[in-house]
């Protein structure tokens, strides 16, 4: 295949703070790239440099002639008079069409993106259609390489799965940033990850995003080998040199160099190294004992004359971990806020248990005060945060969430989206908490924070709701999934994948379907075959029970043949009784997972 553009060397810094340096690669035609890494590691500014919109602070970016580029990037600002069709249409004129032609590739475009109205006001669109439309303008300039910048932000499930069929079926090269690992999973054929704890500071891998992971873990085991090595071998060379006058001897000069070489590139290796450390993240729970923290019962709720919930019922106890699902606008953060206590529904009773901590997430970032300094914003004592009973220093504290101690002063509107989320989870984990309410908390996350995320909410003892596009974090965290359809309807599903075989049913009220002609493509297929997410987690816990279970029945046969029990007629009997049924229920358990490993 032909490289569509090739950089060599480049090198990008921001306020002497390097971003990336001396980063060589090339796109191909048609490849499928994923670009990834930590929050602040260059990759929206990479992006805009290989799309020609940015210099590079050294090196060079070289396109294929006449190759036609479009960039998707986070925000996109239309006129708010100008309809969907005209929007489109004055893209498409940046194109060398006929008149009819630019008419029929506009046409095939919005039927594509599955606009139920072309004459709708761009301005009356909700974010996740003004994503759409973005989306739509881009393909209008019939690129050959898309770079696309968070394309995900803004939809919801459905929408990225109409996004990942799209991109499935394209003919061009795209490049695209993204932290939703099931989208990079399903979309992505080449995985980069910018990483300055890599030695060329960044990874190149071809293939999804699990075979990525696996590459992955090999490099870091061949880091950690290797500062391992470096370390064994500074400590043979220091004993050497301290041996006395032999190691300061004119032979000996060079060794000496060698060691103090080897001493610097062990201290690289482990400064590199000390970066794949993730933010440490652990929520504080109450320990509270209660049955039931809230229960909700006949609860029916409307807004703007929409039915959002309907005799509704929900109640959450020690250990629930309940995903809730559904389009844009049916209704789950008013069902966020009613648990909350921020809303009153209309009718049906709420209970809750005395004195009951709950503990919000707001996607939206109003509990931010913009022009509070860093400091500030997580520290409401001074110079320092107590956490879990001990008093921990600010610059501590923050470096704890990976910021640096000369941020500190910064105002919070100087931030990035994703620094200032690790701001929000920083306080949440200074709340103990019943509940924790999480609304969209992977928004601006990177990839290492998203995990860290996740282990912390399996991990937290209290109860969990949570709201996300994330599929990964939805099935990682959730025991169950509550899906609403914005009419009133609520359904409990099992996993993701289960939800998303059923959601056909679960469309927005005010959707209009589309023309025969205009039909948008369906949804993309599930993101795994084979297995179900629940029938994935039991088939890894069946070996450990099958084990449990034969280490019963040995017990039963030994107890059968010790003197005090085979004498003991009624006690023989008993465990007769416990062997037959232990024996049974292990020859089930080996029954369900040759029928799981059959599956797989």
């Amino acid at each position: 295949m032909g490289i569509l553009v090739s950089c060599q060397n480049i090198s990008k810094a921001y306020s002497s703070r390097p971003l990336f340096t001396d980063i060589s690669f090339g796109i191909e035609e048609r490849e499928r790239i994923g670009l990834i890494g930590p929050n602040g590691a260059g990759k929206s500014t990479l992006l805009k440099i290989l799309a020609g919109e940015v210099e590079p602070d050294s090196g060079t970016v070289v396109a294929r002639r006449q190759l036609r580029i479009s960039f998707l990037t986070q925000e996109q600002s239309f006129e708010p008079e100008s309809t969907v069709e005209q929007v489109v249409t004055a893209t498409a004129q940046e194109v060398e069409f006929q008149d009819h032609e630019r008419a029929a590739s506009v046409d095939s475009i919005l039927a594509e993106i599955g606009f139920p109205d072309r004459k709708a006001p761009a301005g009356s669109l909700s974010g996740g259609w003004r994503k759409r439309l973005a989306i739509a303008c881009v393909l209008a300039k019939q690129p050959e390489l898309l770079f696309m910048d968070e394309p995900t932000n803004h939809l919801d499930l459905e929408g990225i799965l109409w996004l990942e069929t799209l991109l499935k079926k394209s003919s061009f090269a795209y490049v695209l940033v993204s932290h939703d690992r099931a989208f990079l999973e399903s979309v992505a054929d080449r995985v980069i990850e910018l990483n300055p704890t890599y030695p060329q500071g960044f990874i190149s891998v071809k293939g999804n995003y699990s075979q990525f992971l696996e590459a992955k873990e090999q490099q870091v085991e061949a880091q950690v080998s290797q500062q391992q090595a470096l370390a064994s071998k500074v400590r043979r060379e220091i004993a050497w040199l301290k041996r006395g006058a032999r190691a300061r001897q004119t032979k000996a000069r060079g060794r000496i160099k060698d060691a103090g070489e080897l001493m610097e590139q062990l201290a690289e290796v482990k400064q590199r190294n000390s970066l794949t450390t993730p933010v440490e993240l652990g929520f504080d729970a109450s320990g509270r004992k209660t049955k039931e923290l809230l229960s909700l019962k006949a609860v029916s709720k409307s807004i703007g004359g929409r039915h959002l919930l309907s005799n509704f019922d929900l109640v959450i106890s020690p250990g629930t971990k309940l995903g809730v699902a559904g389009r844009n606008g049916t209704g789950k953060t008013t069902l966020l806020r009613i648990i909350a206590g921020d809303l009153q529904p209309d009718s049906g009773t709420v209970k809750r248990a005395d004195e009951l901590k709950v503990v919000w997430f707001d996607q939206s970032r109003e509990q931010l005060d913009q022009e509070k300094t860093l400091k500030d914003s997580l520290s409401h004592q001074g110079e320092s945060v107590v956490y879990r009973g001990r008093s921990t220093h600010i610059v501590s504290w923050a470096k704890k969430f990976l910021f640096r101690p000369d941020q500190l002063n910064m105002p919070i509107s100087y931030l990035s989206g994703g620094e200032q989320a690790r701001i929000l989870i920083a306080n949440l984990m200074l709340k103990t908490a019943d509940i924790l309410i999480l609304d969209e908390p992977t928004n601006d996350l990177d990839i290492p924070s998203l995990e860290v995320l996740e282990e912390s909410l399996e991990d937290f003892p209290g109860a969990v709701i949570l709201v996300t596009h994330d599929r990964m974090m939805l099935d990682s965290v959730s025991k169950h999934i509550l899906a609403l359809d914005g009419k009133g309807k609520a359904e409990y599903f099992v996993d993701y994948e289960q939800y998303e075989q059923a959601s056909e049913e679960f469309a927005t009220p005010e959707e209009v379907k589309p023309t025969k002609q205009e039909k948008a493509p369906k949804p993309a297929g599930k993101v795994r075959s084979g297995l179900s997410t629940a029938e994935s987690r039991e088939l890894e816990r069946l070996p450990d029970k099958i084990e449990k279970k034969e280490a019963a029945l040995k017990t039963i046969q030994a107890n059968m043949n010790k003197p005090e029990f085979s004498a003991n007629y009624a006690k023989l009997q008993e465990l007769m009784k416990q062997q037959e049924q232990t024996q049974k229920e292990l020859d089930q358990l080996f029954m369900n997972w040759e029928e799981l490993e059959a599956k797989r």
